[in-house]
């Protein structure tokens, strides 16, 4: 049994002696430190808040302890900075503004669920995140080249979709004038949800460019952007978001030509 606990603690000495492994153990630890003070509150504000700054907490931390300050990794984490800037007070913003998420209606009071939702968190930060740690852990170098031009331009793109998107449907929702309408006005005539467009668009920008310095194995987390797809798809964004919104409009026929004529996520510029 003795020789048994030496190996277990030899396993997490390894562990936690590696970038990677620490920022596991980081951001497990924010989230259910989150998940305490939030099932204590039943509050959900700051969830959001807790997971972008998570991530820009990730980016720096990775840096500091795997890399050596190369410009690709310096510029990678001003990139992750910047989006969890944004989104993270957008959507802290938004919260105060509202009361509430509807996405925790019947979860803020259970707090074993909580927990669920919290460790869910840490999963999509680690995750998405894991190209930017594999490159911020590296010591080796490659000099800057196509790749990283093409990724941080897709990420670019994405960033500005986002932000414009939100801007757009907070303007639309605060007009007095289009209580009870949905928006299918700028972005949101191209794409039914362009804001997430632009979330996808961003890591997988990263990843192109964070792949400038894996070798092997290293080149799985691509799986980062294809879980953003995923999640955002076919889990906690569209269908959530598709599926109140028929409810609420789905006997509209302007909604029906909306959905008829309007693409889900990518959109088909010729048609407009």
């Amino acid at each position: 049994m003795s020789q048994f606990i030496l190996i277990l603690q030899d396993m997490l000495d390894i562990l936690m002696g590696n970038t990677l492994g620490k920022c596991a153990a980081t951001d497990l630890g924010i989230q259910w430190i989150g998940w305490a003070v939030a099932a204590a509150l039943k509050t959900e504000k700051f969830y959001d808040l807790a997971g972008s700054g998570t991530f820009i907490l990730l980016a720096h931390l990775s840096r500091i302890w795997g890399g050596t300050g190369h410009v690709r990794q310096n510029v990678q984490t001003g990139l992750v900075t910047a989006w969890g800037l944004r989104l993270g007070t957008f959507l802290f913003l938004r919260i105060m503004k509202d009361g509430h998420d509807r996405r925790f209606n019947n979860v803020r009071d259970n707090p074993g669920m909580f927990f669920v939702y919290w460790t869910v968190q840490a999963l999509w930060v680690y995750m998405t995140l894991l190209p930017t740690l594999i490159l911020n852990s590296e010591r080796r170098d490659e000099p800057l080249g196509p790749r990283d031009y093409v990724g941080w331009g897709i990420w670019g793109l994405g960033f500005a979709t986002e932000a414009i998107a939100d801007q757009q449907k907070w303007n639309f929702k605060r007009d007095p004038d289009n209580a009870g309408k949905f928006i299918q006005s700028g972005l949101w005539a191209y794409s039914r949800h362009p804001n997430y467009l632009g979330e996808i668009l961003q890591w997988s920008g990263l990843f192109l460019s964070a792949s400038s310095v894996m070798r092997g194995a290293q080149h799985l987390s691509v799986v980062s952007p294809l879980f953003v797809w995923f999640l955002l798809r076919h889990v906690s964004g569209i269908p959530i978001l598709e599926q109140q919104a028929l409810k609420r409009w789905g006997s509209d026929p302007a909604f029906q030509n909306y959905i008829r004529d309007t693409p889900l996520l990518w959109p088909r510029l010729w048609l407009k």
